[in-house]
């Protein structure tokens, strides 16, 4: 990570002259998600660039050893191989920012990955996550058991009580004694945006966990009804902008919580590139809450890379005549049924029909040679 925030005294006369316009934010907010996104092998870039910002997270009641020993093994290598060989990018280390879990999984985690001779850094959410509600007793002692275990990384939740009722310096107060638990471990502070009421609460909750000492703020523990969305993002990467602007501190940014697609991952880049820059787009100042993305990273970048990187035989090309080809999408939706996202994604190339001679689930098993490739005339292309 970058150097880190030390923190500052409590300002409370900066927090007080806080105002967000709340339709500029939203307007902004627009404007970031109408951004036409890269495509191609730019698109597979973006997108490898976004595996290695993810925090991949467990965070379940019947989470084990053995479910936690898959999550390291997958986020030591979180694109398979083949994908990532036909980009040549096999050798370039390629793994997720950290491994995420309970306090109570720390040990399990780093044991694993030690196992694997990887240096990944574990995460621990902390502090009575998600609501934050239990003594402040308990929640410091659950910050060291679970840098005692292992854990670099620390992601609390703030006490949303105090923040509702404008009681800043007693935020500030926790929070700092947070820092101060977590010792050498980063600290990430979840705001819980959802629960927050407003965007200027959500700017004054920036402030003041950027002023305690936090490393990262944090938009949700993914347990809110509301979690990661383009309009509280861009409320608090402004904040991260205007106190690196009075400190000379960078500070740095998770969105979680309701990233599922690797397109939202794209608008997610874009955002960090315009309003902060290209140094927010690491690891070190920016992570994605979004376990669940990597799925449909691996099947996106693999289809993205299949066209480029197979080219067809010229005994392989033919022409198709409007009957034809409805014959052909006919068989095909016979044959391929129950595989509706294959199907989509016959349709991706402008002008060309790609059949392959395997179900999406054997694609996975083999080196994607296409069986045969359609090109259409212009007046039936997609």
């Amino acid at each position: 990570m970058s150097a880190r925030n030390p923190g500052m005294d409590l300002d409370l006369e900066w927090v007080s002259k806080v105002r967000v316009n709340t339709q500029a934010v939203l307007k902004r907010a627009q404007q970031i998600q109408g951004r036409k996104v890269a495509k191609k092998q730019w698109q597979a870039a973006w997108l490898l660039k976004a595996v290695t910002c993810i925090d991949l997270t467990t965070l379940a009641g019947d989470d084990t050893p053995s479910n936690v020993h898959r999550l390291c093994m997958k986020a030591t290598q979180p694109i398979r191989h083949d994908l990532l060989k036909s980009m040549d990018m096999h050798d370039k280390g390629i793994t997720t920012a950290a491994v995420c879990v309970y306090p109570s999984r720390v040990a399990d985690a780093v044991k694993s990955l030690k196992a694997a001779k990887s240096s990944l850094p574990v995460a621990s959410v902390a502090t009575g996550f998600p609501a934050g509600q239990t003594p402040l007793k308990t929640r410091l002692e659950e910050v060291q058991m679970a840098v005692e275990d292992g854990a670099t990384e620390i992601d609390i939740v703030i006490n949303r009580t105090l923040a509702l009722t404008g009681q800043w310096t007693a935020l500030y107060d926790e929070i700092r004694q947070f820092r101060e638990a977590c010792g050498d471990a980063h600290m990430k502070t979840i705001l819980a945006v959802g629960e927050l009421g407003t965007f200027t609460n959500v700017y004054k909750a920036s402030l003041v966990s950027m002023m305690a000492g936090s490393d990262f703020i944090k938009t949700s523990t993914g347990k809110e009804s509301v979690n990661a969305t383009y309009p509280v993002a861009i409320v608090m990467v402004r904040a991260i902008r205007d106190y690196y602007l009075r400190t000379g501190y960078k500070v740095g940014f998770k969105p979680a919580g309701g990233i599922r697609t690797a397109q939202e991952s794209l608008v997610w880049l874009t955002l960090m590139k315009e309003e902060l820059g290209d140094e927010w787009l690491s690891p070190h100042l920016f992570r994605l809450g979004a376990s669940s993305l990597l799925a449909d990273m691996n099947g996106r970048t693999y289809l993205d890379f299949l066209d480029d990187m197979v080219q067809p035989e010229p005994s392989e090309v033919k022409v198709l005549t409007l009957r034809q080809r409805k014959g052909l999408v006919a068989s095909l939706s016979h044959i391929y049924d129950s595989q509706q996202l294959f199907l989509r994604q016959v349709y991706r190339s402008p002008g060309t029909l790609v059949v392959y001679e395997t179900t999406l689930a054997g694609l996975s098993k083999s080196d994607g040679a296409p069986a045969l490739r359609l090109v259409l005339p212009t007046s039936l292309r997609p």
